[in-house]
């Protein structure tokens, strides 16, 4: 069962994710792509760690920014996987090499593509939390655009990988899926 939980910052995502996680089993793991490379991240680091300390459940974390591949397959036989989360990992992949836009974006969508086609055939429980950057202004540089668009192309390629995508906002999850819209000749 893969889910994708989504919705914009300080919607309460994480907290939902990890609330289904330890729903799913007794124990699981946490993949972090965050990197503490400043303050504000050390911080929310600190309260994301806090909060999973204070569950009546077993997290072992793994901290890894770049190869979420690598961790899935590694992981396959744990009860549930959770990563939190895809836009922070696709910043790490996007800014691991200094190349041209259209380059960037070739090399990124490739390594979500895998990600989507790993989760297809994953046997476990992944929950995915992701975020929502598309709903705000265009942002005013480049590099700011590549990335909107990215983690726009990034979260429906693993939506349709997907059993369930959950939006949260304002701390209130909606499952997308089992109220999409379906056309006329689609079949459920």
């Amino acid at each position: 069962m893969i889910a994708m939980v989504t919705g914009g910052a300080r919607s309460g995502k994480s907290a939902f994710a990890e609330q289904y996680a330890a729903r799913k089993a007794d124990r699981g793991i946490y993949v972090a792509t965050s990197q503490a490379l400043d303050d504000g991240m050390r911080e929310r680091i600190a309260r994301h760690r806090g909060r999973r300390a204070e569950m009546d459940f077993r997290w072992e974390t793994i901290e890894e920014p770049l190869d979420l591949v690598g961790v899935l397959k590694r992981t396959e036989r744990e009860p549930v996987v959770l990563v939190d989360c895809l836009t922070l990992w696709l910043t790490n992949v996007l800014l691991r090499k200094d190349d041209a836009e259209e380059e960037a974006s070739r090399r990124v969508l490739e390594q979500v593509d895998e990600l989507a086609d790993t989760l297809r055939g994953h046997s476990g429980h992944v929950v995915l939390v992701t975020n929502e950057v598309g709903d705000g202004i265009v942002p005013e540089y480049p590099l700011g655009r590549l990335y909107r668009d990215l983690a726009g192309l990034t979260n429906q390629r693993v939506a349709a990988a997907s059993d369930q995508v959950f939006l949260v906002t304002a701390g209130i999850p909606v499952e997308l899926k089992s109220i999409a819209y379906r056309w006329p000749d689609e079949r459920s």
